[in-house]
């Protein structure tokens, strides 16, 4: 499935995450853990953010299989009416932000000082100015995802990114003040209008799909045309897109409440967070996101051409499914054997220049090392949820994932403040919801789970956290270039042992 997306869009998407974490080492120069810090994290983070929580994930469960059996003029009209929902959420939204700015600055970033409050809240009135362009763009890389144009989708956060990161460079250089941060207000707008006008783009410069994924051939239109007109074209059910919503949505939620919870550590925290935050959410996206992203549309198509159920699997979806989890568990075992060797190299990498202290650079290392655990079981959640997306059955995610928030938010007098203690929160209610969905698949988890590589991969990950930790490993000690060549060979040794661990990972890279 990686080399069927072809090699360029998974380099847009490599380019675009460094980029992304070129930008997050930029603002970390700029205002580095301080007031202004926490800031700068809030405005740039809280549009995209209430997108994917409303929106992003929301669109690709319901609207990729709903597409894939629908005529191009249906997918249009369905896609405008969608974009037209979500222009008027998103200025309804940007109101009640800009009314209620003084509470929510209170609620997301208790640890800020007063006299940062009312710039906090000018801040979020550029966010609330975003919130439409985010939701739209979430919209348009979702048809770019269903035409399977991955270097258009990936391509645009580039755009963003490109932005931002000269933007705070900028500032980093001449103005890390409050003048300007709201110089960036400005930039982070021309950014997602750039976006937007990318994603246009490419959206008119692309075909669109006919129902199937594939165009009809020679002698086939009829058949064709009358196999798409069986689907009607009017949206899916409102319950539909709740459970969706609330199964794409909730996931955003942890780490996002986490953040929150870990700025009553006092000022600089809720920026400490996000950068550890970074160092997980780097290969989830990069490795196990994408694994799932590119997945959905094969696995949509081949639920749709086999005849058979949930339970009784047809061979096209086993092989898709099975390639998926041997894929996305194996990445989530590399990554997180490669943060726990080398999360302080990573660090000092990342964000050890500028305004960035030795001891704020050793918390943001501590705290992310803490939460490479979770990617194991957010891998199993991520291709689990693509798996009930395709069926229609994400009642049960939702409901997990909001158990698992009340869980995390209900343990703030305990984690509140502490982020080692926060991602071991996370962590833990992370195998709850992975625990949750593999149940919700029903008996045909069973034929697509590869025992074997994550057997073998899991235990050599344990096994190395744990001579790491009796100090066997010098090298992973370190922040130098030493120890985070040790850590990244680490992980291609990992990746190396799930593909001698049975077939599941291999024929997943040649697919």
């Amino acid at each position: 499935m990686f080399l069927k997306a072809g090699a360029l869009s998974l380099a847009l998407l490599l380019a675009s995450r460094l980029l992304g974490l070129a930008r997050e080492s930029a603002q970390a120069a700029a205002f580095g853990t301080s007031g202004l810090g926490d800031v700068a994290v809030l405005m740039l983070t809280l549009p995209d953010w209430l997108a994917g929580l409303l929106a992003s994930g929301a669109l690709a469960y319901v609207l990729l299989p709903h597409w894939s059996r629908q005529a191009p003029a249906a997918q249009a009209a369905s896609q405008r009416t969608v974009a037209w929902a979500l222009l008027v959420l998103g200025g309804t939204l940007g109101l009640a932000i800009w009314l209620g700015r003084g509470p929510l600055v209170a609620l997301l970033a208790a640890g800020l000082a007063p006299d940062l409050r009312g710039l906090a809240g000018q801040a979020l009135g550029w966010s609330a100015l975003a919130l439409p362009a985010a939701l739209l763009a979430a919209l348009w890389a979702t048809r770019l995802q269903h035409q399977r144009d991955f270097i258009g989708m990936y391509a645009a956060n580039l755009v963003v990114n490109g932005v931002l990161v000269l933007a705070l460079l900028l500032i980093a250089i001449n103005d890390p003040s409050t003048l300007g941060l709201m110089h960036l207000g400005l930039y982070f707008l021309l950014a997602m209008g750039l976006r937007l006008l990318w994603l246009l783009w490419r959206q008119r410069a692309r075909p669109a799909r006919p129902a199937g994924g594939h165009s009809p051939g020679e002698g086939e239109g009829e058949a064709f045309h009358q196999s798409s007109m069986t689907t009607p074209s009017h949206l899916p059910a409102p319950r539909v897109w709740l459970w969706a919503a609330l199964s794409a949505g909730l996931p955003l939620a942890l780490p996002f409440a986490a953040r929150s919870m870990a700025s009553s550590g006092g000022e600089g925290a809720l920026a400490t967070f996000n950068y550890a935050w970074k160092l997980v959410e780097l290969p989830l996206i990069l490795a196990i996101q994408l694994v799932a992203t590119l997945a959905f549309p094969a696995i949509t198509q081949a639920f749709a051409r086999d005849a058979g159920t949930a339970g009784h699997p047809g061979a096209d979806a086993t092989r898709a499914v099975r390639g998926a989890f041997a894929l996305a568990w194996t990445l989530a075992c590399a990554a997180a054997a490669g943060l726990l060797l080398g999360a302080p190299a990573v660090t000092q990498l990342l964000f050890g220049w500028g305004r960035m202290g030795p001891e704020a650079l050793a918390r943001v290392a501590a705290w992310g090392a803490a939460g490479s655990w979770g990617l194991l079981p957010q891998a199993l959640i991520a291709v689990a949820l693509t798996v009930l997306a395709t069926q229609g059955r994400m009642r049960w995610a939702a409901v997990a994932y909001a158990l698992a928030l009340g869980a995390l938010l209900a343990s703030t007098g305990w984690a509140g403040g502490d982020g080692v203690r926060l991602m071991g929160v996370l962590n833990a209610v992370f195998v709850v919801v992975a625990v949750v969905t593999l149940l919700a698949l029903g008996p045909a988890a069973r034929h697509w789970l590869p025992a074997r590589v994550m057997v073998m991969t899991g235990s050599a990950t344990v096994a190395l956290a744990a001579v790491q930790a009796a100090g066997w490993l010098p090298l992973s000690a370190g922040s130098g270039l030493a120890s985070l060549v040790f850590a990244m060979a680490t992980a291609l040794a990992v990746v190396a042992l799930g593909a001698l661990a049975g077939p599941d990972l291999r024929q997943a890279l040649r697919r």
